[in-house]
């Protein structure tokens, strides 16, 4: 008697997991939110403006759980060491996260190089609405990256936990970027 009612528990369960399915990134194509945050770059915080950046070229935009955790130190470094590429292609790159300033003050020369710079969005609204969000654990944001075409879209995105192939994956998406010149 008890297993059948565990099987249909556990079949409502999934049936009521694919009806809601984990939060999704922006698609390509889809108007991204333009924001202003406090970010900081090599120590000191100045006020980064996402439309100001994108009217220089593409921006590669990507979200990260923890400063100074294992996985988002890998991926800051990794960010880092390809700054050089990004720029070559024309595009910048900013962090975000739900740390405070100060943490990414420290992050910005450790982790980063004071190569690029990372921004703190505490009250997650950047977060939210780049559905960044981590479902699991919303006090964070998930670890996803952006493409973001000067037109103000999502040329490219990429999902995934694993910071191993988010700068790989962000660098030939501008590769295959149409060479338009940034919007005035």
């Amino acid at each position: 008697m008890a297993r059948p009612i565990l099987s249909r528990i556990a079949l409502v369960s999934v049936a009521a997991f694919m009806a809601f399915p984990a939060s999704a990134a922006l698609d390509i194509g889809d108007p991204v939110p333009k924001f202003t945050a406090n970010a900081a770059l090599g120590g000191k915080t100045f006020r980064y403006s996402l439309a100001d950046a994108l009217a220089k070229g593409p921006v590669v935009l990507y979200f990260f759980p923890a400063a100074d955790s294992s996985d988002c130190s890998i991926e800051a470094h990794a960010f880092a060491e390809a700054v050089d590429q990004f720029a070559a292609l024309g595009a910048t790159v900013i962090g975000v996260s739900a740390d405070d300033i100060d943490t990414l003050s420290k992050f910005s020369v450790k982790s980063c190089q004071s190569r690029f710079p990372v921004a703190s969005d505490e009250s997650k609204t950047v977060i939210n609405g780049f559905d960044a969000l981590m479902q699991t654990r919303p006090d964070f944001a998930n670890r996803l990256s952006y493409v973001i075409a000067p037109n103000g879209t999502v040329a490219y995105y990429y999902q995934n936990l694993n910071p191993d192939k988010h700068v790989e994956r962000m660098l030939n998406a501008l590769r295959a970027l149409p060479r338009t010149s940034a919007p005035r």
